[in-house]
């Protein structure tokens, strides 16, 4: 019997017996426990994300078994094959991001077979930015993606791998992209420290030495590029990363949005996450992966140098990027994506 006809009976019955509103509480539990039709699945998809045409994803504009019109054609084939088929959540897409940042359905990712690629910004022959306190950015670099790997591994995303590299500049980010390719990795996070451009540095001394500061600009930055082959991923990762700094009360650096950055300034794709789009960081348009850039925070700044040194604020930030790993690889990314 179909579901409408058995539904009609079913209120009818109870009309009889039962005041009104009880009618309806039995002929609504009637609809929920029915088998739900692919003709009549619509009604659940707009109430997810509105509009059905709005809804459609990648993956269901290209495969026509999701078209839910009633030509007559598909008529016959129901009439040939009364049996209902159950609409699979996983065809709804994600919930909750931008449209920019929707992908096709991910399947649900097993952390101990999960590869994690943790890029160490800079190398030891090209250290990256020098702090307030004469301390090169690698060195900063390292010791947060090394505890980053520690809490990812402790919560059983046993592939995780830190990558190091050698070498002069240029070359270097070349080696790092092939090295993260040739592993085949689910995602890549380049881990850095963020400076000034040099015209907003002062002169001072710390100990003796003379060196250079700016305490006009603080905070973290996400980047991801548009050239990445899988932006909408990279995106959506990014996302987490900033959402969940955010959660540890950190607050993203907001001068990229400024146009005394100049050549520096960036797009800002969420005003509330602090993610900037980058087309053209090697690390993320040239790695076959989703990939996202992790500036940890401002070492050019006096105090917030401070902070990035000590393992208080390396353990907020290695577990805001755990919990975001996390919730990209929990089950109901593949179903609804991240929330």
């Amino acid at each position: 019997m179909k579901r409408r006809g058995f539904i009609c009976v079913l209120g009818s019955v109870a009309s009889g017996f039962w005041p009104r509103r009880r009618t309806i509480i039995v002929t609504m539990a009637a609809m929920v426990l029915l088998p739900i039709e692919v003709s009549d699945a619509g009604w659940l998809s707009d109430i997810f994300k509105g509009s059905s045409k709005q809804a459609k994803s990648p993956r269901q504009a290209k495969s026509p078994k999701h078209v839910t019109s009633r030509k007559p054609a598909a008529l016959a084939r129901r009439a040939v094959s009364p049996k209902p088929r159950n609409v699979k959540l996983a065809a709804l897409g994600p919930v909750g991001l931008p449209p920019a940042a929707l992908k096709p359905v991910a399947t649900r990712c097993d952390p101990a077979k999960f590869r994690i690629v943790l890029d160490v910004g800079h190398t030891a022959e090209s250290e990256g930015a020098i702090s307030a306190r004469n301390v090169s950015e690698f060195a900063f670099n390292l010791r947060l993606a090394r505890q980053i790997e520690e809490k990812l591994k402790a919560e059983g995303f046993a592939e995780t791998r830190l990558l190091l590299t050698e070498g002069k500049a240029r070359r270097s980010l070349v080696k790092r992209v092939a090295a993260a390719n040739n592993l085949a990795a689910d995602l890549f996070l380049s881990i850095h420290h963020d400076s000034v451009p040099n015209k907003f540095l002062e002169d001072w001394e710390f100990e003796g030495k003379k060196s250079r500061f700016s305490d006009r600009f603080s905070g973290y930055s996400v980047f991801v590029s548009r050239r990445n082959p899988d932006f909408k991923t990279s995106f959506a990762f990014a996302e987490l990363i900033g959402k969940e700094m955010k959660a540890q009360g950190l607050e993203y650096a907001k001068q990229y949005t400024q146009a005394i950055m100049g050549r520096y300034q960036r797009p800002l794709l969420n005003k509330e996450t602090g993610v900037y789009r980058y087309d053209e960081l090697i690390v993320l348009r040239n790695t076959q992966m989703a990939a996202a850039l992790l500036e940890a925070g401002s070492i050019i700044n006096r105090d917030e140098e401070l902070k990035m040194s000590s393992p208080e604020r390396r353990d907020i930030i290695s577990s805001g990027v755990t919990a975001a790993v996390k919730e990209f690889c929990e089950p109901r990314w593949g179903i609804l994506g991240p929330l």
